[in-house]
């Protein structure tokens, strides 16, 4: 099995091209991606500021696997405990699954926060770490202000399915409620992205600052 840790020791060191750091944080997104795996990355590339030429800040691959380290600690702490209870709700012969189900056990079809699969640069602008609390307080009861996902407490946006309207939060397009008919449908990108182009960071200036003319690859 692939080890997270194995990884991300490989984009620590120093003594390896740069493609192959590269390459080895990419294997620790596939590992553990809060919020999908294109839309992680691309969060990170803005977060660790990731320049498109990665000679030009070698420190700003290890800055990114260590904000995935730290949200994956605090995730891999949650994940243990839920392990341990359900183990021990299936020997008292509980074997069914509460609903709603954990957070990082949703899939892409049933979470509200599918648009971060169809436009990788609507994720929320929190930090990771930050995000795994406010998921891991809400399956605990916690009554958060704002959206469920990221906290933006301004009105939700309107957003045509084609035959209704859902409402999304204008902070990460989180929608908390499906359209009427009952189904999630796709959400059209606002600007058309590639995934080739946010791979290779064309939204980022060589330097790493944000290429104001590609703001979302």
């Amino acid at each position: 099995m692939t080890s997270f840790l194995t990884h991300r020791a490989r984009v620590h060191d120093a003594c390896l091209p740069f493609r192959s750091r590269h390459s080895a944080l990419r294997t620790c997104i596939t590992l553990f991606a809060p919020y999908g795996f294109r839309a992680t990355y691309h969060h990170l590339t803005l977060s660790a500021a990731i320049p498109r030429r990665l000679e030009a800040d070698p420190d700003a691959l290890v800055r990114a696997v260590e904000e995935l380290h730290e949200a994956r600690v605090l995730w891999l702490a949650r994940a243990e405990e839920y392990a341990a209870r359900r183990r021990a709700e299936k020997q008292a012969g509980r074997r069914a699954v509460a609903n709603p189900r954990p957070w990082w056990l949703w899939s892409r079809w049933e979470g509200p926060d599918r648009a971060w699969y169809e436009d990788p640069s609507r994720h929320p602008p929190l930090r990771l770490s930050e995000y795994v609390r406010r998921q891991n307080a809400m399956m605990d009861g916690a009554d958060l202000p704002g959206c469920p996902a990221c906290g933006d407490e301004r009105p939700l946006e309107p957003n045509s399915t084609g035959h209704g309207w859902v409402e999304l939060c204008r902070g990460c397009a989180w929608a908390p409620a499906p359209c009427p008919c009952g189904q999630r449908h796709r959400l059209a990108p606002e600007m058309p992205y590639g995934w080739k182009g946010i791979w290779q960071r064309a939204h980022m200036g060589d330097e790493g600052m944000p290429n104001p003319h590609r703001p979302t690859g």
